[in-house]
């Protein structure tokens, strides 16, 4: 299972690995470490878009620990990149905390082109490929294309949803949405909000009301609430991250768009500074190209 995860996360970061191949994929046993070859790296993982302060950190722990284990070649040196970067998103691996309430509510959030709504229809994929039964819970009133979009993914995967007209109340639709699977018996909730930013004011009361909405039928829920993130923006996202942490208790990171992107890298900065558990990552458009985030297979297939 975990070959399989690799191989599939492998060729969805071609994109970050291309552009980070100067000083990554050319370490070479043939090659010997000097100033040089750290410049270059420096370089790569700068475009890679992993930032400047884990950069620094990253290049004074290759110097320092090089230097003490004696290490000479450029294959040793990229070991020891593995190293740094699996202990740098080690605490921010994650899984969903589902508590097997009928439902369990997940709650999702992000601007408007961030992959939300997508994500929504690949996770009730997911869950109805494992035997789960899914409601969808069209929130996002503000925008006609986003109910259609979800309505699209509810005829792909089977999934129910439940739906008002546009500009209704999105706690109203959430309330049916979990009124309608609580009586049904059903597994699991989805709901997709709208993305819309104009006001911090105005996001923070929307959601504020939707939550307070779902913790009448259970007061463990929403078991997650999860930031969905657009991996080609970088380390831009972490502001829109920041805002959306103000406005509600983000439990989970969902980056997506990484096989589009080459600042893969910035899924280090996002984990050092949010310190929000990653829960999946996106590589692709497929049903499938939604893979739980594990530090060690995510650095292994960007530096392979």
């Amino acid at each position: 299972m975990l070959k399989a995860i690799y191989q599939h996360l492998k060729k969805g970061l071609e994109k970050t690995k291309e552009q980070a191949r100067i000083g990554i994929s050319e370490l070479n046993i043939s090659r010997q470490i000097d100033e040089t070859l750290f410049e270059e790296l420096e370089i790569a993982l700068l475009k890679a878009d992993v930032g400047v302060e884990a950069t620094e950190e990253i290049i004074d722990f290759l110097k320092r620990e090089s230097r003490k284990r004696g290490l000479k070649t450029g294959d040793q040196l990229k070991e020891l990149l593995k190293e740094k970067l699996i202990s740098m998103l080690s605490h921010c691996k994650g899984e969903l905390n589902l508590l097997g309430e009928k439902p369990d509510v997940i709650l999702f959030l992000g601007i408007n082109g961030s992959g939300k709504t997508t994500t929504v229809g690949k996770l009730a994929y997911k869950f109805i490929k494992e035997g789960k039964t899914v409601v969808l819970a069209a929130a996002d009133t503000f925008r006609a294309a986003a109910v259609e979009q979800l309505e699209v993914w509810a005829k792909r995967t089977g999934a129910r949803i439940v739906k008002h007209q546009q500009g209704a109340d999105p706690s109203a639709v959430v309330f049916d949405a979990v009124n309608s699977a609580k009586s049904r018996g059903d597994d699991i909730v989805l709901v997709d909000t709208a993305g819309r930013l104009h006001t911090k004011e105005h996001l923070i009361k929307e959601l504020q009301k939707i939550k307070r909405t779902i913790k009448k039928f259970s007061p463990n829920q929403p078991c997650e609430t999860l930031l969905v993130l657009d991996g080609t923006i970088g380390q831009n996202s972490i502001n829109q991250a920041k805002v959306f942490k103000e406005a509600t208790d983000v439990t989970g990171i969902i980056i997506t768009k990484l096989d589009g992107t080459a600042k893969g890298g910035a899924v280090i900065p996002i984990c050092q500074k949010l310190k929000i558990p990653i829960k999946f990552i996106g590589v692709g458009e497929s049903v499938e190209d939604l893979l739980p985030f594990d530090p060690e297979t995510f650095v292994n297939a960007l530096l392979d």
